[in-house]
């Protein structure tokens, strides 16, 4: 083995080879920390059975264990070997578990691993579960894999809910999966953000799971109104059946909201549209809370 050759000529001291290599490192790691970027299980075998490294000990460059590197190099062999002899399952470093890892990266193997050995699929970190990093890093089949394992789509940590995540990352696989997986559809305007991003199959994915097509953003603007703005005609038309007709509207028809949205998005540009703007939010408000709709009456009236 290579490495044994190397840490002969390492011990030029002579204070034996345990020594020597355990207290040699580049940039705030040793050899047994390095190692997980080449994965070569002859290599693990002589630094942990031979030489007796401590696999516990984090590097001082980014405070991570063997096992950690491991997992972020993708290397299945090498992290089955150390949790083998010893490695922490459960080690939580800063935001993350060894699953967390995993997920983030799209590991789908060493995923399905670890929770086979007992992972906790629903870990909270400061930047949520397993699966909310799945699907802000749009990795569908390890978001699959941790549905499949009982992951909970609504234990939320953080600002946003996860179909909000997967969105974001324009997954549409990732948001039907979560929604086949019962994530939450009512709560966040999800129909707002797939309107604004011109995702179609988002957009008729979460009708069909019964997102309200009727709640507005926080600027006012209906789910129909973003898709004449950014989305295309076809979004238009799979949201109109569903659109409550807007009162300002006064051709309510496809044709008629494309004409209106249109007609607003230049008038925004005159200074003097700013008042009447302000005018029909307080109208929209009034209306809305009429109809006890006091959730929209709240977002109109904070417009003002």
């Amino acid at each position: 083995l290579e490495i044994k050759k190397i840490a002969k000529e390492l011990d030029v001291q002579g204070h034996g080879i345990p020594v020597t290599v355990a207290n040699t490192t580049y940039m705030g790691m040793n050899v047994l920390h390095a190692a997980g970027g080449l994965g070569r299980l002859p290599v693990y075998r002589y630094l942990v059975e031979e030489v007796k490294m401590d696999i516990h000990k984090p590097d001082t460059l980014i405070d991570f264990t063997p096992v950690e590197h491991a997992v972020k190099h993708g290397h299945l062999p090498a992290i089955k070997y150390l949790l083998d002899h010893g490695a922490d399952l459960h080690l939580q470093r800063g935001d993350n578990t060894l699953l967390h890892s995993a997920a983030t990266h799209g590991q789908s193997e060493i995923v399905k691993f670890l929770l086979s050995k007992g992972a906790d699929v629903d870990a909270i970190s400061d930047l949520g579960t397993p699966l909310i990093l799945a699907a802000l890093k749009g990795h569908p089949s390890t978001l699959k894999i941790l549905l499949q394992h009982g992951a909970d789509p609504n234990k939320v940590a953080g600002l946003f809910g996860i179909i909000d995540v997967a969105l974001h990352k324009s997954s549409v696989s990732c948001v039907k999966l979560l929604i086949q997986g019962g994530a939450n559809v009512s709560g966040d305007n999800h129909l707002a953000k797939a309107a604004e991003k011109g995702l179609t199959e988002a957009i008729k994915c979460l009708l069909e799971a019964g997102a309200n097509p009727n709640v507005v953003d926080r600027f006012g603007r209906l789910p129909i109104e973003l898709a004449v703005e950014y989305g295309t005609r076809e979004d238009v038309e799979i949201l109109f059946p569903f659109t409550s007709p807007i009162s300002t509207v006064a051709n309510w028809s496809d044709d008629g909201i494309i004409s209106h949205v249109q007609m607003e998005i230049k008038q925004l540009e005159d200074d003097n549209f700013v008042e009447k703007r302000i005018s029909d939010l307080k109208q929209q408000a009034a209306e809305a809370f009429k109809k006890q709709d006091y959730l929209n009456a709240s977002v109109f009236y904070t417009q003002v």
